[in-house]
Order: C-alpha cells, then structure tokens, then sequence
C-alpha cells in the first residue's frame, strides 16, 4: 500500500471515535458559556441562578481575568443593586435593645415622691411625641409622679385631640410602671395650686435638679408649658434606653387609630408584596419657609412671598445659594428621578404622606408619570373610613406613621420631626431601609445633569446617596438627634465585624467595576463627615420653625433665653 493511502487509513482510524468527543466537548464548552453568558440576556432568572449567587463572592471574581470580572460584574450589580436599595443586607447583625444594665436601676426610689408634674405639649403630633418622651426621663431624673401629658390644641395644627384620643393611655401608664408612677388627673386638691412655669430647651438634667427641684418640693405641682425639646440631647445611657423603652414600646396608637393603619397597610401588601412610603413635604408654607424657588414662574415668586410675610424676622433668602446648601426640598419629579436613579423599578408601588401639595396634580404628575402604582390614605381607604379622624390633624399623622414605619422602604423629603421619629424607629427595630435625600449634594448633581448620560447620573447619585441609606452606623454614636440615631438602644451581634469587612469589600469591588474608568465631578468628592451640618446635633427644623418667633416671643415675655439660667424664668400660679 503507498505511503500516502497508509496515513490517511490511521488518521480515518483514530479520526472516526474522536468525533463524538470532539463534539461532546464542543456541547460542553457551549453549556459553559450559556450558563455564564444567561445573565446577559435574563436579568431577573440570572439574580435567582448559581452563578449569580457565586458571583457575591469576591473570592470567584478574583479568579477571571479583569475584562470577563468587569462584564460579569457590571451586570450582576444592576440586578445586584435593584435587589439591595430595598433592605440593607447589614441589617441582621444590628437589633434594638433598651433594657437597663440592671433591673435595679429600673426600679421606682422608694423615697417619697416629690410632687408632681404637669407638661403641656407643643407642635404637631411628632413634635409632640418628643415632649412625651422627654417628660417620663424628666420625671424620673425628679422622682416626681408624672400627669398624663396634656396636648398642644392652639398651634398651627388646631387639634383639640386628648392624649387618650391619640395614645393607648393604660398601655402607656402599665408599660412604664416600674420607671415612673403616671397617673390620668392631678389629685383635685391641687387643682388649684398648680405652679405654672417655662425651661430654656435643651436643658441637662442637673439644670432640671438644681432649679426646678426646688421648686416642686415647694409647690408640689408643676406645669411645664411648651415642652419640646427641653431635655438635652445627650443624656446618660440608661436615661438614653428609657427614652427608647418610651418611644418604641410605651407610646402605641389607640385601637382605632391602629387597625386604620393596619387596614391600609395589608391593602398595600395585596397590591404588592413590598412598598415604598414617601414622606413629600411639598406643602405651601413649607415652600414659603424655605425660600427656595421651584420653577413656577412670577406666579410662585408672588404667592410664596405672600405667605413668607407671616413670618416677620424671616430674612430674604438667595433661592440659588438656598438649593446649593441643599436647603430646598426635592420637587416630586426630582424625588422620582432620585428612586429610579437608586434602582426602584417603575412598577414598585409608592404611597404617599403629604398634605396639600404646591401646584397640586401638575406638580405630582411627573412622579405619578415615573411610579403609576401611586396611593396615598384617601385613595387606599373605602368611602367612610376616613371619617372619624379627617376633623383631627394628628390622628390622619397617625395614620400616615403607622402605613410609613410598616412600608419597606422609607423615603423622607426634609429633616423634619416625622422623618427624624421614623428614621430612629426603623433603625430601632430592624434597620429598615430609610433613604434621607443628601439635599446639599443633590442640589449640584441636579444642575449637572444635562451634562451626563443617564447611566453616569444614577452612578453619581448612588454614590452621593452613599451614607443616607438607613445603613446601620451611617452615623457616628452621639450624632445627630437622639430620635433620629437612638444609638445607645442599638446592640450588635457577635460576627458583625466580620460581616461588614466581607460586604464591604464586595460593595466597593461592585462600584469599581460598575465605574469603569469614569471620572467623579469635582463637586461630590469628600464624604458626610465633611458636612458639618449633616451630622451635628441640628437645631429645630421642619414645621417648628414657623414656630419659632412666637416661641421665641413668649420666651422673651417670660424672661426665658435658650440655655438662660433659672434667675430668669418667671412664673405665675393658677
């Protein structure tokens, strides 16, 4: 046989069984890439896949080569992000914990009482909430018997609402018996002798000791008026837990108030299985307040300017310099550019806490435009339902706080007493995700925008958001309003530290890839703790400023300044 025909009889030999082979391997190269490539084509089979779970490993990234990690990567973390912005995988290492160091610090003093001691309230419901909390660790920095608290029926809200109206009122009194003896009415023997005064806010406890005491073992009954914010922020831990013990487990809505939120909430759930709730703030003389300009023409310019009038040591302010410093609520449309900047899909479903909105349907249809699954209480609730509490500001607050602290996602506008009450309670019972809009840097990424595709806005913009997600140790323990960071009632499990250098190191791995090379605008480099305002212990924000010069009006006729010593505070007997 010639040469040739010898070669081309071994090669058909050995040629004839390796096919099979070669084409079973060529079927599993195939299976291999569509396994990997999937997500590509799939996003939401691809974040339920093997792979996608393996790929939350920074240990299997590390293991491709930079190209296939980075196209791997970048779309993981589009589903990987669509998925997070609804709860904060740190979460389950962080829970709330507001019992004493030891129960005998909890017990009431055996010593006689000292008197006791009456508070009148101010403000809005949320507002009001804090001078509850206060006056239970004030009674017991005193060891005075506390008077269920009376309500603020004169202020800018007109709520004639009793306590018992609002409030669980036996709930409230049994929950707290072993810190402080409370009681529904002053005895009627000293209805009559009951020594009406003002404190400067935010007073330490020895300021309470040393200058109102005296004075309630004198008198033997004492009515605080306008008590918000009158203790300090920064109290030692257990007076910090019994604020916690009071706020989040005390303080329950009536029955009533409590199955209407309830109903409204498991209507939002059959809709769909999680919801957004948005905090708007976009009423009128909220708009009027901040001296911001929301672009509605001469015809805003006139009408806010009217409404800023009532107020009359207001100064001018520079609508310009006001958004810089980020001291403009968001529009609707830009709260709606922010959540789907953050990754919310146009078919979550929002529900909506506002009361009358500047501009009204024009000024929501863009946010409606962007999220169609859009409720507020009136649209949730069936004819009648609403009616026993639409003559009562406070109770509908009420509702709007119950269907606001169930919602799994919680957006605030300002920095207001709801926002700061919620926040602190959602980090107080889960870490539910809470999103405070970072407004100073916001305002500048808002201007730039048409400078950008949209993929580099949202980029810019999560990372902006970058430490007002509701993650837990956002803020430093001590920061900020202790409503807002109840820090000493939050307790961290064992393995958390581990936890947080894992994730961590799998978010900033994310957010490289997902980068790719674009370079940051100049104007959001830096981080919160540069803002010195973002993190301080702020002054009185939202609705109470309105209040403000005629607190600080009756201050004056009372002879109280802000932090002022007891000589200037003047009193009158009823």
């Amino acid at each position: 046989m010639p040469r040739r025909a010898r070669v081309h009889k071994v090669r058909a030999i050995f040629a004839a069984p390796a096919l099979p082979l070669l084409c079973g391997s060529m079927l599993a190269l195939l299976a291999l890439v569509a396994l990997v490539s999937g997500p590509l084509l799939d996003l939401d089979s691809a974040y339920h896949s093997p792979v996608a779970h393996m790929l939350e490993s920074p240990s299997v990234l590390s293991i491709l080569s930079p190209s296939h990690a980075r196209n791997v990567t970048r779309v993981y973390s589009k589903r990987a992000t669509a998925e997070a912005v609804w709860a904060s995988k740190l979460a389950p290492y962080f829970y709330g914990c507001s019992s004493p160091k030891s129960q005998s610090s909890r017990q009431l003093s055996k010593v006689q009482s000292n008197g006791y001691l009456l508070i009148q309230t101010s403000g809005g419901l949320n507002q009001q909430r804090t001078g509850i909390i206060d006056a239970v660790v004030v009674a017991r920095i005193l060891n005075v018997t506390l008077v269920v608290p009376q309500l603020d029926h004169k202020s800018f809200w007109k709520d004639s609402s009793n306590f018992s109206d609002i409030f669980y009122e036996d709930w409230f009194i049994n929950t707290l018996a072993q810190d402080v003896k409370i009681i529904k009415e002053l005895p009627p023997k000293f209805n009559n002798k009951v020594y009406s005064m003002r404190v400067p806010r935010r007073c330490k406890p020895e300021y309470f000791l040393s200058k109102i005491l005296p004075i309630l073992r004198k008198k033997k009954a004492v009515r605080l008026g306008k008590f918000d914010y009158r203790l300090s922020n920064r109290l030692e831990e257990d007076l910090q837990k019994l604020r916690c013990r009071v706020n989040y487990h005390a303080l329950r809505f009536t029955p009533d108030v409590e199955t209407m939120g309830q109903r409204l909430v498991e209507r939002l759930r059959q809709n769909s299985g999680r919801y957004i709730a948005l905090h708007l703030r976009f009423e009128p003389d909220m708009l009027a307040f901040s001296g911001c300009y929301y672009g509605g023409g001469e015809r805003e310019i006139r009408e806010l300017g009217m409404m800023r009038k009532r107020w009359k040591t207001l100064h001018k302010r520079n609508p310009d310099k006001e958004r810089r410093n980020g001291k403009c609520p968001l529009t609707p449309e830009e709260v709606g550019v922010m959540l789907k900047a953050l990754g919310f899909q146009s078919d979550s479903h929002l529900y909506v806490a506002s009361g009358d909105v500047y501009g009204g349907d024009s000024t929501l249809a863009p946010l409606k435009k962007m999220f169609p699954n859009y409720d507020t209480k009136e649209t949730l609730a069936l004819d009648g339902e609403l009616e026993p509490f639409t003559q009562y500001s406070s109770r509908m607050a009420a509702i709007d706080y119950i269907v606001c602290d169930e919602s799994n996602v919680f957006i605030t506008n300002n920095n207001g007493n709801m926002a700061r009450i919620l926040a602190g309670r959602r980090r107080y019972f889960g870490h539910k995700r809470t999103v405070r809009p970072n407004s100073k840097r916001l305002g500048s990424l808002f201007l730039a925008k048409p400078n950008m595709t949209w993929n580099m806005f949202a980029l810019k913009l999560r990372k902006v958001q970058r430490g007002f997600m509701g993650e837990p140790k956002e803020m430093r323990p001590g920061r900020g309003q202790f409503f807002e960071n109840p820090s000493a009632c939050i307790c961290e499990k064992s393995n958390v530290k581990e936890n947080i250098k894992v994730l961590q190191q799998q978010e900033d791995m994310l957010d490289d890839h997902e980068e790719d090379g674009e370079q940051p605008l100049s104007f959001l480099n830096g981080s919160e703790d540069e803002d010195d305002d973002l993190d301080v212990d702020p002054d009185l924000e939202d609705i109470t400023f309105m209040q403000e010069e005629d607190m600080d009006r009756e201050d004056d006729e009372l002879g109280v300044a802000d932090g002022g010593d007891a000589r200037n505070i003047t009193s009158q007997q009823e």
